[in-house]
């Protein structure tokens, strides 16, 4: 069953003062898909590396199907893409994609990486090493490591920013009906308002940095979401919503500061 993910009081300061999350609680339901937006800088990519267990928390918890994070990491439950491909030079596209599949201890099943090969739009290119390809195309062989396993749990930050706005739009129609299809959970961060409108059952909205919710909004708009949708007056109202949570929020975030 997909887990749910359960922040907890979370919060994170580094070393320095920095203080990047303030103490929030929010729990990410199983089998959806939760978008994060916020201005830049917040908090957003900390909040998701908090979730995935490769930044300890200064306070509180979190907890991913009643367990912690490394739990999950060990079983081989969770992947994440980030903005930095973070691909291995020595290794081409397929050997990068087969990677994940090792370390998560799975068989490696060809035909899988090839139809993930295929579906990023890097068919050609699975035996080019990450030097010769542009940044987008990393990016997509990034995504589709983060695929290969079936993960319960799906952490994205920010996964089409690197890429053409066409590749961009078909991913966004192509990618989501694998997790959907699987009941995966999906946590996305991204800074581009219709993308997470488009692509999640609901959107958090946080604050200027330290990061706090400041607000929680349900995405009722059928499946599959095709691009048309995007001229529906229930999507703009959805992402005028948003729109205006942001604003407000940094509206008075220029208060507080104006006050000190």
């Amino acid at each position: 069953m997909p887990p749910d993910v359960l922040c907890d009081g979370l919060a994170k300061t580094f070393d320095g003062g920095v203080e990047a999350v303030r103490p929030l609680s929010v729990r990410f339901e199983g089998g959806h898909t939760t978008a994060v937006v916020g201005p830049s800088g917040c908090g957003k990519s900390t909040l998701l590396r908090l979730i995935a267990g490769l930044e300890r928390p200064s306070a509180g918890r979190v907890e991913i199907g009643g367990l912690p994070p490394a739990e999950t990491q060990r079983r081989g439950e969770l992947a994440v893409a980030f903005q930095d491909p973070s691909l291995l030079p020595w290794r081409s596209v397929r050997g990068n994609i087969e990677l994940a599949l090792h370390l998560a201890r799975r068989p490696v099943a060809a035909a899988h990486v090839e139809h993930l090969v295929r579906l990023v739009g890097l068919e050609g290119f699975a035996d080019t090493r990450p030097a010769e390809l542009s940044g987008g195309m990393r990016q997509r062989a990034a995504i589709a490591r983060a695929l290969v396993t079936e993960p319960e749990l799906l952490l994205l930050d920010e996964p089409f920013a690197a890429v053409d706005e066409l590749t961009r739009q078909q991913l966004a129609q192509d990618l989501p009906r694998i997790w959907e299809a699987r009941g995966t959970t999906t946590i996305l961060v991204t800074h581009s308002v219709n993308e997470a409108v488009m692509l999640s059952d609901r959107v958090i909205v946080l604050s200027p940095r330290p990061a706090t919710v400041v607000a929680d909004m349900a995405i009722d708009l059928p499946r599959p979401r095709e691009p048309e949708m995007s001229r529906w007056p229930e999507f703009m109202a959805s992402v005028d919503a948003v729109f205006a949570a942001l604003s407000a929020s940094m509206a008075r975030n220029s208060l507080a500061i104006a006050a000190q």
